[in-house]
């Protein structure tokens, strides 16, 4: 499983999370990401922020229930044995 590092862009705080599975939706790039290897514990959606002229990709959590009520069953499809709750 790939492990992908992240600054916190508010603390300079590095996460690393582990990616169950990515996807791309109507233009926009999907990540779901858990901090466990395993994938057991609980995941999070980021989504890919459109920037111009950046190296780096930025990600930010995806809180908005409607978009995750549409993404969520994408992911399920992917995982095939993952069944998420919102």
């Amino acid at each position: 499983m790939e492990k992908i590092s992240f600054t916190d862009p508010d603390t300079n705080e590095c996460l690393e999370f582990f990616v169950l599975e990515q996807t791309a939706i109507g233009g926009c790039s999907y990540l779901l990401v858990t901090l466990d290897e395993k994938g057991d514990s609980d995941a999070l959606v980021l989504r890919e922020k459109e920037q111009e002229n950046e190296q780096t990709a930025v990600y930010e959590i995806v809180e908005d229930e409607k978009e995750l009520a549409l993404i969520a069953p994408i992911f399920e499809e992917l995982l095939e044995d993952v069944a998420i709750e919102l």
